[in-house]
């Protein structure tokens, strides 16, 4: 494959880093993809590991870069962070039909489609943990040790690209994931329109199914908050323990009371993924 040309879009100076914004063709979406990124100040002397970012339903790429603070840490760890965005964009490629918020535009749920129309355009698994990796690593100072985390659908899409690519990351955690898509009203629309109607291929794309046969049992680390409105119909964290349990599989599962869904949910705890992350992604 070509390596796509990066176009800048924005660039801030960041606690003596640079935050930018950048656009290219992506061969595997077959569309213009926007992607921010965070450098810390030691990328400008050499190659830094990245944490790659995904994000929920109706987010973007900024989303995260704008709300959850975590520059500051970044820069002190010498961690670059990357923001995808949540799904393929364009008039060409198809959206909700209904026009409602929790599909097509902005709600990739991180996989490859199987049906038409959305087969074309919604290859997001793909797109996240191997082409955009490998444009940044080729043409920003980011080399290939990575970790992954993400909130509610990109906290879904972060283990499941964990769970499916063992070997690819070296951490992975998540704040308030879809535990159980195959489970959840938000997964099951998007399932059976992306994947089809079968449910032994939904399986593939769920990451309490996935844990039973995981090829690597990297640490899992989840932040829950209970006053979160969408705890128990979609993100059943519960289901995950049971899961992990079930066959040892690493969790540190932390449940906190009266936080709810939001990015400040998020900005409370983020210092906490990001030194997750950083033991693993520095580590000799």
């Amino acid at each position: 494959m070509t390596t796509a040309a990066l176009e800048e879009l924005a660039a801030h100076r960041c606690f003596g880093g640079w935050q930018r914004r950048y656009r290219h063709s992506s061969a595997t979406l077959r569309c213009a993809m926007v992607f921010s990124v965070y450098l810390p100040p030691q990328a400008e002397s050499g190659k830094v590991p990245a944490l790659y970012w995904l994000s929920g339903l109706t987010c973007s790429d900024e989303n995260f870069m704008h709300k959850a603070g975590a520059q500051r840490l970044a820069a002190e760890l010498g961690v670059a962070i990357v923001a995808p965005d949540t799904s393929p964009r364009g008039a060409h490629v198809p959206g909700d039909p209904e026009g409602a918020w929790d599909f097509g535009h902005g709600a990739g749920f991180y996989l490859d489609a199987m049906q038409q129309p959305w087969a074309e355009n919604y290859r997001m698994h793909d797109y996240v943990v191997r082409e955009l990796p490998a444009l940044i690593e080729a043409q920003l100072p980011i080399d290939s040790r990575r970790a992954i985390s993400g909130h509610s659908m990109g906290g879904h899409g972060a283990l499941v690209c964990a769970l499916r690519n063992p070997g690819r990351y070296r951490a992975v955690s998540a704040f308030a994931p879809i535990s159980h898509a195959i489970d959840s009203p938000w997964g099951q629309k998007a399932f059976a329109r992306y994947l089809g109607d079968e449910r032994c291929a939904w399986k593939e794309w769920d990451a309490c199914e996935l844990i039973a046969s995981a090829g690597e049992r990297l640490p899992l680390l989840v932040d829950q908050g209970e006053a979160d409105g969408f705890l128990l119909a979609q993100l059943q964290p519960e289901k995950l323990r049971q899961a992990c349990a079930a066959v040892g599989h690493p969790l540190r599962l932390r449940v906190h009371p009266a936080y709810d869904h939001s990015y400040y949910f998020i900005a409370s705890f983020i210092d906490d993924h990001l030194r997750h992350h950083a033991a693993a992604l520095l580590a000799r």
